[in-house]
């Protein structure tokens, strides 16, 4: 996991070409070179197993309708692509493959795809969650939902649910939206429920399930009868759950499938319309200074987010459901982390009568009042 933007990168971009207002570049030879333009191929990389009941299951479902909505094209994919040098060279091999839009689609591919979008300006590289700092190159951007909104409306329905008062939350790295979906989720709990806690356990792995099976039953045995997760395989720890009898809460896909009996609903990602918005503007030659030029965000506010509430499991009652409506006709105009928001030490990081924009939100290090557990320390 690297969070740090490649500035190598970068400055290979600055002298290999320069923006220009009509959406083209200047190679270093001189030639005008409009990034994704004619591309016959689309390539997506994915940091794990494209069945992992999670993220990168989402991320492979959003590549086939891309497949679906430009029939013409040749989508490309590959799975279990490591945050590291092998990133770059997985994606190199798409471009010489006919690739000019390439989605690198895990937080901690940003730095080889800037590599990438350096040597290659006339190919669009598109990066899936993480943020670029200062200045985005003409052929690179990043973009994702606002996570933590659903994740709100699912704490709503596990504070409701609960009989023990104590929720868990299972995740991989202290990122921000791990932290702000963590957040999130205990602040929607405890609109309903004010005495309710959440557990967090971190694994400081994406996809581990022998970790994963240890925090779930570390957690049920803390007496936690609600359990949701921030990891990209999430079957490990919904089956686990689902055996000791108590409730998940999804994120990243629909696995209900797999917890018929404690199942309450969660956050999934609808991934085809925004990849496939990506890819025409790429194809029309509008990338450089598009919106999808640097570091794009959509929510409810925006209408839409590509990150949606999951469908309800039986055990959530009509109020429930009437009162996660309304939180979210609320998050239309406000956000999960309207003021005053305290941290675990009882101090006010957002004053009352302040709402926090997407940046700000994106830039929260620590753990709401409610919250048990402590950040590792990087």
């Amino acid at each position: 996991m690297r969070k740090i933007i490649a500035g190598a990168a970068l400055a290979v971009l600055a002298t290999a070409c320069s923006a220009n207002t009509a959406g083209t570049a200047t190679s270093a030879s001189g030639g005008t070179v409009v990034p994704g333009k004619g591309s016959t191929a689309v390539g997506f990389i994915f940091v794990g197993p494209k069945d992992d009941y999670g993220y990168n299951q989402a991320a492979y479902q959003g590549s086939q309708e891309v497949a679906k909505a430009f029939p013409n094209l040749k989508v490309i994919t590959a799975e279990n692509v490591p945050e590291d040098d092998n990133a770059a060279r997985v994606m190199n091999s798409m471009i010489a493959k006919g690739a000019k839009i390439v989605f690198a689609t895990s937080y901690g591919h940003l730095d080889a795809a800037l590599k990438v979008a350096a040597e290659h300006p006339d190919v669009v590289v598109v990066q899936q969650g993480n943020l670029i700092t200062g200045s985005a190159p003409p052929n690179a951007g990043t973009f994702f939902g606002t996570v933590y909104e659903p994740v709100y409306l699912a704490g709503i329905a596990a504070g409701r649910a609960t009989k023990t008062g104590k929720l868990g939350y299972v995740y991989a790295f202290p990122i921000s939206q791990t932290i702000d979906n963590i957040d999130a989720f205990e602040l929607g709990a405890r609109s309903v429920n004010p005495s309710v806690k959440t557990y967090a356990v971190n694994t400081s792995s994406w996809c581990d399930p022998a970790k994963q099976a240890e925090a779930a039953a570390n957690l049920l045995k803390q007496g936690v009868d609600v359990i949701t997760q921030h990891q990209d395989c999430t079957a490990t720890v919904i089956k686990a759950t689902e055996a000791a009898g108590a409730m998940t809460v999804g994120y990243h896909a629909d696995a209900s499938s797999i917890a018929p009996k404690g199942w309450l609903t969660g956050s999934q990602w609808n991934w085809g319309p925004l990849y496939s918005d990506i890819v025409r503007t790429a194809l029309g030659g509008t990338f450089t200074g598009s919106k999808y030029n640097g570091n794009f965000r959509v929510g409810y506010k925006t209408g839409d987010n590509p990150f949606v509430q999951s469908p309800y499991g039986p055990l959530v009652d009509d109020k429930t459901r009437r009162l996660i409506e309304a939180a979210k006709d609320t998050l239309k105009n406000g956000s999960p982390f309207a003021g005053p928001v305290r941290d675990q030490e009882g101090k006010v990081r957002i004053p009352d009568g302040t709402t926090p924009d997407y940046e700000t939100i994106e830039k929260i290090d620590y753990f709401v009042e409610g919250v048990v557990g402590s950040l590792p320390k990087s």
